[in-house]
């Protein structure tokens, strides 16, 4: 199996790879907060841990991805105040938060699977795991980590030495000035584990007097009363449920560093004395014309406006592959559109190539694929590996083994390339090898149901739109008279 080297976050060094368990490796991609639609600055991010996982199959590891769905929790200014991000949304929307995560979730969905991005094994959503949130909440308490306070019960960094560890900032930095826009809070560093709904004007009982909590849109019951759980508390419930403590690779944009993966850390740490993951990946920024992307400069950009411009899904990813993961990326619809530019020339190539009739190659022993291989295994880069690719057509390979060496070296790349032979299925497919059964992806099955329910409600916009997209991947809708219908897997 063929080494591979990655730059750790936590340490900043260059590591050896060496999984918990031989031949397996579990990663945690912090996935969508689904209050809308990503934007292409999250997908750097998406398609980094999609590329880190397509390496680690290609040198023969199992992999076992999880990817959350943040559906609660994620407040305004990425913090423990303010409104929740769903519920904004719904009432800016008039829509339920249900609606809207549902809505929003399918949108990612559909983004993932045009950006060629492999399903993840579980996409759990924080709504479906309260239980295991407040489990780890009361850890904490038992430990005596935690404090209540008008809002809700927070977590102490104080009484965690190690916090900031992986961000490398110093714990008296963080310390410092406390009670300065902090309002109850003991440390500016403390987060929220669990909020508490908002409540009334304090209402007459037969033994005296008490606040009743208003009825908020997403609350639970708990020890502490009824609220709804902080954002960075779902990720260490999920990841351990799903993965255990610790798991080999947590991936994430580096905007997460300083507080989001960093309260991940010191929330497990503290309650199970283990740290959360071995390995921290983080990618860098995408910068937008050379500055930076937010909602006031208006150029947060999804797939729909790169569409405008007629640049397509994979020649955005193709842009992403030509800088190393680590390094920011500056995003014109120029630079864009000479992606889009290269990609169709390496399409049509592709076609060119297909027809033509070769024996079986040994790839792995060519030098090319060596070349390219070791670049990858050199934490990632793509960059210096997309060069290798562009080698092969010049080579002295035949026709035929110059196609089935793009197609192996495209299988870490992620362009679809194999879709353009007339003998491949999408990638996005995935066949059980002892069943021989089509396991249909959950972003397939996702999409599905969603145009189904738009199609029941009138809203046949949406369903057509959700129709053409499954056809992207791949699967043909077929409708019954009874309103139930079947998908059905096409070589395309």
């Amino acid at each position: 199996m063929i080494s591979l080297n990655f730059l750790n976050s936590f340490g900043r060094k260059l590591e050896l790879f060496n999984p918990i368990k031989a031949g397996k490796v579990g990663i945690y991609s912090c996935g969508p907060t689904v209050y809308g639609r990503a934007h292409i600055g999250n997908f750097r991010a998406f398609i980094t841990a999609d590329l880190i996982r397509r390496l680690l199959e290609a040198v023969g590891y199992e992999v076992n991805q999880v990817m959350n769905i943040t559906d609660v929790g994620h407040l305004v200014g990425d913090g423990s105040v303010g409104e929740d991000k769903v519920l904004l949304a719904a009432q800016a929307s008039g829509k339920t938060a249900l609606d809207i995560t549902e809505h929003f979730t399918n949108i990612f969905f559909a983004d993932s699977i045009a950006l060629n991005i492999l399903p993840a094994h579980h996409y759990p959503r924080a709504t479906n795991h309260i239980k295991e949130q407040i489990e780890i909440i009361i850890a904490l308490e038992k430990n005596n980590y935690t404090y209540k306070i008008t809002d809700g019960i927070y977590f102490d960094t104080s009484k965690y030495p190690a916090y900031g560890e992986l961000s490398g900032q110093d714990q008296s930095e963080k310390l410092s000035g406390a009670r300065v826009e902090t309002g109850d809070k003991k440390n500016p560093a403390d987060f929220a584990l669990w909020k508490f709904s908002p409540v009334s004007d304090q209402e007459a009982t037969p033994t005296g007097t008490q606040a009743i909590a208003l009825k908020r849109e997403m609350e639970w019951d708990s020890p502490w009363g009824i609220g709804f759980p902080g954002w960075h508390i779902e990720c260490s419930a999920m990841s351990a449920k799903y993965l255990g403590v610790p798991f080999d690779i947590h991936t994430g944009g580096a905007d997460h560093v300083a507080v989001h993966h960093e309260n991940e850390l010191a929330q497990t740490g503290a309650a199970t004395g283990l740290r959360l993951a071995n390995l921290w990946i983080h990618n860098e920024f995408l910068l937008i014309d050379g500055g930076k992307m937010s909602k006031s400069l208006n150029n947060t950009y999804t797939l729909s406006d790169l569409a405008q411009h007629n640049i397509s899904p994979l020649a955005f990813r193709y842009l992403l592959l030509n800088a190393h993961y680590r390094s920011q990326l500056n995003f014109t619809f120029e630079s864009a559109q000479a992606s889009q530019t290269t990609l169709t020339k390496i399409q049509t190539q592709v076609t060119t190539w297909k027809n033509e009739v070769g024996g079986p190659v040994n790839y792995q022993t060519h030098p090319l694929w060596l070349k390219f291989m070791s670049e990858l295994a050199n934490d990632l880069n793509t960059a210096a590996a997309l060069a290798v690719f562009h080698q092969v057509p010049k080579s002295d390979l035949t026709t035929s083994a110059k196609l089935e060496l793009w197609l192996a070296m495209d299988s870490i790349l992620g362009l679809n390339l194999a879709a353009l032979t007339s003998n491949n299925t999408n990638l996005a497919n995935q066949v059980n090898s002892e069943s021989g059964q089509i396991t249909i992806p959950a972003q397939i099955t996702a999409l599905a149901t969603a145009r189904a329910n738009a199609r029941a409600a009138g809203d046949y916009v949406t369903a057509d739109q959700h129709r053409a997209t499954l056809t992207q991947a791949g699967y043909e809708v077929i409708d019954n008279p009874d309103g139930s219908y079947a998908l059905k897997l096409n070589a395309i």
